[in-house]
């Protein structure tokens, strides 16, 4: 007989009050790392929540200090991927789908991005329309580092940062804190994380707006913003190799530094990531990236730097990857091509209509 999973142990908790549809992410032990099954909760809860009157806004919070979500759950991609992969095609599938819902979501989504928010993290808070971080926030798209590519809408979000402070970030996996995050667009208001429950008290019992201005602060100066000009001049162009040699030449010792950052990660990844982030910057919809997104993570499935990546940085964790191709000199244009190949009647197949704009959603359009 199949034993009930008590509260504690379900992966996602659901709960109403005050007008407040709360969803809390529930695997502390994991940083709350998504898998398919809660994404398959969330999913019909939201549907349920944005047709019913009694549910005035959501927030999305994570168990636990740590942070809100570190990503999707790798480890189960790295065992799917030897396998064939068939269990992460129907995960990113279902995925991506909620990532777009959570964007075009008709109320207040109210995202908490407290502590670690990174890749599948990153795809349930920053697409909300209200989004919060603290002095504990610590966001990245980390993806070229084990060889994959930002999914999960984080091209479309990359693309969208002032100047070409995404293109450094998808290309580095560089770690944003509050500031950074307000800054680049990713994230709306800063909260001192001691606010946070008497923030979600005030939820309940009153307007959002009057909660924001009663518990939000002016965000930390930002170090990325700071360094825009450089950022700006040396990530301009459409190849990762000239990219790197301006950096390498800058003379500017954090330029110079994300010159070997870049160099560490997966040659592939970084030119189809440059690739997609460009594609992304012209793209008519969230909906048309998360459609391209989703071809390329399939092909990034057969290739050999996902698993390869996964096993270096997490599973066996000798921080060793051994690339293939091993440089970017040796990535053909037709290595690059094959990511972006169509799938046929396995797309993805999102469509969304401008004239049915959820209203108060428009930097998500």
């Amino acid at each position: 007989m199949t034993e009930a999973v008590t509260e504690s142990e379900a992966e996602v908790l659901f709960d109403v009050a005050g007008g407040v549809g709360r969803i809390t992410l529930n695997r502390p032990k994991a940083i709350n790392a998504l898998n398919h099954a809660m994404v398959q909760q969330i999913a019909p809860k939201l549907d349920q929540w944005a047709a019913d009157d009694a549910i005035d806004l959501v927030l999305l919070v994570g168990a636990g200090e740590r942070g809100l979500c570190a990503g999707g759950d790798i480890v189960s991609i790295y065992h799917d991927a030897k396998e064939g992969g068939s269990g992460s095609k129907d995960f990113w599938r279902d995925e991506y789908v909620l990532n777009a819902a959570i964007a075009r979501f008709p109320k207040p989504y109210v995202a908490i991005m407290d502590g670690v928010v990174m890749g599948g993290g990153v795809g349930l808070s920053a697409h909300g329309n209200v989004r919060i971080v603290t002095e504990r926030s610590k966001i990245a798209m980390p993806e070229v580092g084990i060889g994959f590519i930002p999914d999960v809408g984080g091209t479309y979000l990359l693309a969208r940062t002032p100047g070409e402070l995404g293109t450094h970030l998808g290309l580095t996996t560089a770690r944003m804190d509050a500031g950074d995050a307000i800054a680049a667009g990713f994230a709306d208001h800063y909260m001192p994380s001691e606010n946070l429950e008497k923030f979600y008290v005030a939820l309940e019992s009153g307007e959002l707006s009057d909660a924001l201005d009663e518990f939000t602060e002016e965000a930390p100066a930002s170090t990325l913003d700071a360094s825009r000009e450089w950022i700006d001049r040396y990530y301009a162009g459409d190849s990762v190799q000239a990219i790197v040699d301006g950096l390498r030449g800058s003379g500017i010792p954090d330029a110079e530094k994300a010159a070997g950052d870049i160099e560490s990660k997966s040659p592939v990844s970084l030119k189809v990531t440059l690739r997609s982030l460009r594609h992304a910057a012209t793209a008519s919809s969230l909906e048309e990236v998360l459609n391209e997104e989703y071809r390329v993570s399939l092909a990034s499935l057969e290739s050999h730097d996902l698993v390869e990546g996964i096993r270096a940085q997490v599973v066996e964790k000798d921080r060793n990857p051994k690339w293939s191709p091993a440089t970017l000199a040796d990535v053909t244009d037709a290595d690059v091509d094959r990511y972006f190949a169509s799938l046929g009647d396995r797309e993805l197949g999102l469509e969304w209509s401008l004239q049915k704009r959820p209203m108060g959603l428009e930097k998500n359009t």
